[in-house]
């Protein structure tokens, strides 16, 4: 019978284990690399990874998209479950440890009027990186390079013209898609076989593609499949050097007969008003940045607009932003802002148009010399004079490589360009 009893408590030794380790709060991230999935509703699974670190102690997660490396640190674990906040765009995972190596739970996204919650499970890796497993082993070609790309949205048949620009070595691809209101942000995958799948994810973007290589110059058969989509989209596409988007400069103007001169007085995070009549900003060139906490596009423009910021002069060029958050309480916009500020070092002043960005009327209600705000970020430039000279929409991040170098140029020869005036 003795023997019997130490068989049995042999047995039920390894499934109690993981019991026993919740009970006494033990659970916790296994230090590596780890590969989440978020789950739609059509079973499709948009791929990421992360990595799980230490450091003085501390517990730290590295979100990993390409060569992008975000770094999380608000995390807190709780017996069996995690509770992990991310940096920007004002989402978070909730989850529990289905195993040591699993966990199971929700990615939430704190929208204006409700919580947008999508089903996530993550897998740990140990030491190996891996996004999705390339079945063959020898690519069908190269795709490398420049493609004109067609994205038709299945609900309404609406056709919407991008560029795809693709890094290819070996199996592994990364690149992104260009937009007229700027690009899909840094996206990684693999090339399998005559097939590729490539997916990003940053805490905002949510998103993976599928498709089918014909040869080197024709994709076809593509699937585009974000977040909470209803239904994916389907993609080409054909392989041109040469391609280029519609000038998407005319999406915001100056009204017509308006005059070319703002006047706007908003709160910063601390309620104090600044106003772009303030003596700060005469007689020098301004940016005008139109952003939102929430908007991915914003942030690389934001950390570019640092360096604008640290380059020039005070006495040269000033930047101020506009925020349009998902809300149009202060409070609730404030938190959101003073993240964004902090997490990209943000030195320039950010104020709060209490008007939510989906507010039809946005324009009107805080710049009515615009005719309308659609695109974010949008970034007005402004004379010596006071007088609005350009106006640019949407924003190309460094994870379209070349075109981002296009551009930083882009802004750098209109500011100097006025201040050779």
């Amino acid at each position: 019978m003795i023997e019997k009893m130490k068989k049995i408590k042999w047995i039920l030794a390894p499934l109690l284990l993981p019991l026993l380790a919740s009970a006494q709060g033990q659970e916790k991230l296994l230090n590596g690399q780890w590969r989440g999935e978020l789950l739609r509703s059509d079973n499709q699974r948009i791929v990421f990874n992360f990595e799980v670190h230490q450091s003085a102690g501390k517990l730290g997660i590295t979100l990993r998209n390409a060569e992008e490396r975000l770094a999380v640190d608000e995390i807190e674990t709780t017996k069996d479950s995690i509770f992990i906040k991310l940096p920007f765009f004002d989402s978070e995972f909730r989850a529990a440890f289905s195993q040591k190596d699993r966990l199971q739970g929700s990615w939430i996204t704190h929208l204006a009027d409700k919580d947008a919650v999508m089903p996530f499970v993550a897998i740990y890796t140990g030491k190996k990186y891996e996004r999705f497993k390339a079945v063959n082993k020898k690519p069908a070609g190269d795709i490398s390079g420049r493609w004109a790309t067609s994205f038709i949205n299945p609900a309404n048949g609406k056709e919407t013209k991008a560029i795809g620009v693709f890094k290819q070595k070996g199996k592994k691809l990364t690149g992104s898609f260009i937009t007229p209101s700027g690009d899909y942000r840094y996206l990684e995958g693999v090339v399998d076989g005559d097939s590729l799948k490539f997916s990003g994810f940053d805490g905002g973007y949510a998103i993976y593609f599928t498709a089918h290589i014909r040869n080197n110059n024709q994709i076809d058969g593509g699937k585009y499949y974000s977040a909470n989509g209803p239904l994916p989209r389907t993609w080409t596409a054909e392989r041109d050097p040469l391609a280029e988007l519609p000038d998407n400069l005319s999406a915001t103007r100056l009204k017509s007969g308006a005059s070319p001169r703002l006047s706007f007085t908003f709160p910063d995070t601390d309620r104090n008003l600044i106003s772009i009549n303030d003596a700060r900003f005469k007689n020098k060139v301004v940016l005008v940045q139109v952003l939102g906490s929430w908007c991915p596009n914003c942030m690389d423009e934001s950390v570019f607009l640092n360096e604008i910021y640290s380059t020039y002069s005070r006495n040269e060029v000033e930047i101020i932003g506009l925020a349009y958050e998902r809300s149009a309480d202060f409070d609730r916009s404030k938190q959101s802002v003073l993240n964004f500020m902090k997490r990209l070092h943000v030195e320039y002043p950010v104020l709060l148009t209490s008007v939510a960005a989906n507010d039809p009327e946005n324009a009107e209600k805080t710049l009515p010399q615009l005719d309308k705000i659609l695109i974010f970020p949008t970034t007005v430039f402004i004379d010596r004079k006071g007088e609005i000279q350009k106006i640019l929409t949407g924003f190309n991040g460094p994870g379209t490589g070349a075109e981002y170098d296009k551009q930083k140029k882009l802004y750098k020869d209109i500011i100097e360009g006025l201040l050779n005036r």
